[in-house]
C-alpha cells in the first residue's frame, strides 16, 4: 500500500465538509450554552453542544446514510432525506421536558428547555449546510436571552418572575412578639403563611415564622436590614426559595 492509497482512505473517512458543518455546530452549541452557564442554568454548556451536535449528525445521517433510492415491493421510489431529521424536532422534547421543575404553584426551567429546542434546530442548520441561518440564529437567540432577561429587571420588576419567595424565623423576647407580629403583617402584604408560638425550651421567648414573597433584587440583604432595627429582636433566619425545597 502506498502513500496515494493511505491518502485515498483518509479522504474517505474524513469529509472535509461534513466536518465544517459537525465544527460550527461544536461552536454554536458553545455560544449558547455559555449564555446559560453563566446565568447559572440546568443546562449549560456541555448540554447544549451536545444537543446541538447530536442534531447536526442525525441531520447529515438523515441526508447522507441511507441510499439514495427506496425498494416497495418491486417498484423503485425516491428516498426521504428528513425521515431521521424529522424526529429530532419531537425526539428533543424529552430532554427539554427534564429540564423543567416545579416548586409549588412556581415553575421553572421552560427557558431552558426552549433553548435546548433552538441548540437542536441549530444543529440541524449546521448539517444542513446552511451556516448563514444556523449563525443568524444562534447571534438572535443570544441576544433574546440576554436583553430579555435585562428588559424584565428594569420595567417588569412587578412580574411574578421577579418574586423571591423566601421564609423568615424569628426569636424575640415575649414582651415585644405582639408589636414584631403587627409589624410583619403591616409591612409586608404578601404573606403566605405566618405563625407565632411560644418558645418550649426558652422561657420569655417568643418564635414568629412567615412565608412571604417579596420583589427586591437581594432578599436576604434586603430581610436583615428591615429587622435589625426592631427591638427585642435576638434571632433571625432567612431560607431562599432553594433551600425551601
Amino acid at each position: 500500500m502506498n502513500i496515494a492509497d493511505i491518502t485515498e482512505i483518509i479522504k474517505s473517512l474524513f469529509d472535509l465538509e461534513i466536518e465544517m458543518r459537525i465544527i460550527s455546530a461544536i461552536f454554536l452549541g458553545f455560544a449558547i450554552g455559555l449564555e446559560r452557564e453563566m446565568t447559572n442554568k440546568y443546562a449549560g454548556l456541555r448540554t447544549n453542544i451536545l444537543v446541538c451536535v447530536g442534531s447536526c449528525i442525525f441531520t447529515l445521517l438523515s441526508i447522507y446514510g441511507f441510499p439514495e433510492v427506496s425498494v416497495i415491493g418491486d417498484e423503485l421510489g425516491t428516498r426521504d432525506t428528513a425521515r431521521v431529521a424529522a424526529q429530532v424536532v419531537t425526539g428533543i422534547g424529552f430532554i427539554g421536558g427534564g429540564t423543567v421543575l416545579r416548586h409549588g404553584a412556581n415553575v421553572f426551567g421552560l427557558t431552558t428547555a426552549a433553548t435546548l429546542w433552538v441548540s437542536a434546530a441549530i444543529g440541524m442548520a449546521c448539517g444542513t449546510g446552511m451556516y448563514g441561518i444556523a449563525i443568524m440564529s444562534t447571534i438572535f437567540t443570544i441576544i433574546v436571552l440576554v436583553m430579555a432577561r435585562v428588559f424584565e429587571k428594569t420595567f417588569l420588576r412587578g412580574s411574578a418572575k421577579n418574586k423571591k419567595r423566601i421564609k423568615v424565623k424569628l426569636s424575640c423576647v415575649t414582651e415585644s412578639a405582639d408589636c414584631i407580629y403587627d409589624y410583619i403583617v403591616d409591612n409586608f402584604t404578601s404573606i403566605l403563611e405566618i405563625n407565632k408560638k411560644q418558645s418550649a425550651k426558652l422561657q420569655n421567648c417568643t418564635n414568629i415564622s412567615f412565608t412571604a414573597d417579596i420583589n427586591v433584587k437581594s432578599p436576604v440583604k434586603t430581610m436583615y436590614k428591615e429587622f435589625e432595627k426592631l427591638d427585642g429582636l435576638e434571632a433571625i433566619t432567612i431560607l431562599e426559595p432553594d433551600e425551601l425545597v
